[in-house]
């Protein structure tokens, strides 16, 4: 059977993250209330162990997912909740559906990147404007001949709010992958003619549902590594890059029409 065949877009799931949330919450016994407005989703964790080392991260006692813990941070006045070590297009999904039925209105994701095409200049970040769907989970939530794309209002607003202000930020396209130690020559070759500039696991999935369940959902690409092709790779910058990643974060918030809770 075909990975696109059964999937009928139209029409409603049986198995809802809310109804899951409601048994979570009966058995966690949790009252009902709402997590943060902006959440970020860290697959390295690096994020959220600074922040938990240094004093500025608190348990969300509001999350009920059974899988992850959700942690509250003060980002320049504005509560953020930070989940770690979602690793993966279905992870990522799975968290970001009971996110967003939990009271979350925007989705940040910032995941470390392996080069595909190399750059001359200082950029450290790829903001995600579009991800090639090498993976599985995006197929459940979009037909086969569409692509994950940002949304087009986000992609404007950060186009004019934020890359003008960083030299460090660029704008470009990116391959999702569920099979990391599948990255062969070939296919990375054919990634490039495709104008792609790193690889990731999680994007094409996260904007396919954003998508299908218009949602505000934005994904960014620290450029961290050349796949292990030579020593001393994965190095992100002190703290592991968390420092440079919440001065980001602090940014892309500001730009956010964010409603209150």
């Amino acid at each position: 059977m075909q990975l696109a065949n059964n999937k009928f877009y139209s029409e409603a799931s049986i198995f809802k993250a809310e109804n899951l949330l409601r048994e979570a919450r009966r058995q966690k016994k949790l009252e009902p209330c709402n997590i943060p407005s902006v959440c970020l989703l860290d697959p390295d964790g690096d994020i959220l162990s600074y922040l938990i080392k240094s004093g500025q991260a608190v348990l969300n006692k509001c999350w009920a997912c059974y899988h992850t813990q959700l942690y509250t941070s003060q980002i320049d006045g504005l509560e953020v909740g930070v989940i770690g070590y979602v690793v993966g297009s279905s992870f990522a999904v799975l968290v970001a559906e009971q996110a967003f039925a939990s009271g979350c209105q925007y989705l940040l994701s910032i995941t470390s990147s392996g080069v595909i095409a190399p750059r001359q200049d200082n950029v450290q970040y790829l903001l995600i404007d579009e991800a090639v769907r090498d993976e599985g989970t995006s197929y459940h939530y979009l037909p086969a001949d569409e692509p994950a794309r940002l949304n087009l209002v986000l992609k404007n607003i950060f186009t004019k709010g934020l890359i003008p202000r960083y030299e460090t930020i660029a704008i470009g396209k990116s391959w999702t992958t569920d099979a990391p130690y599948r990255e062969t020559a070939s296919a990375i070759s054919a990634m490039q003619r495709e104008g792609v500039q790193v690889v990731e696991m999680e994007a094409a999935a996260l904007y396919a549902f954003a998508q299908a369940a218009n949602k505000e959902v934005v994904c960014l690409a620290h450029i961290t590594n050349t796949m292990a092709q030579s020593e001393n790779d994965f190095e992100k910058g002190a703290e592991n890059g968390s420092l440079t990643s919440i001065d980001l974060i602090s940014s892309i918030v500001s730009l956010l029409p964010i409603k209150k809770n």
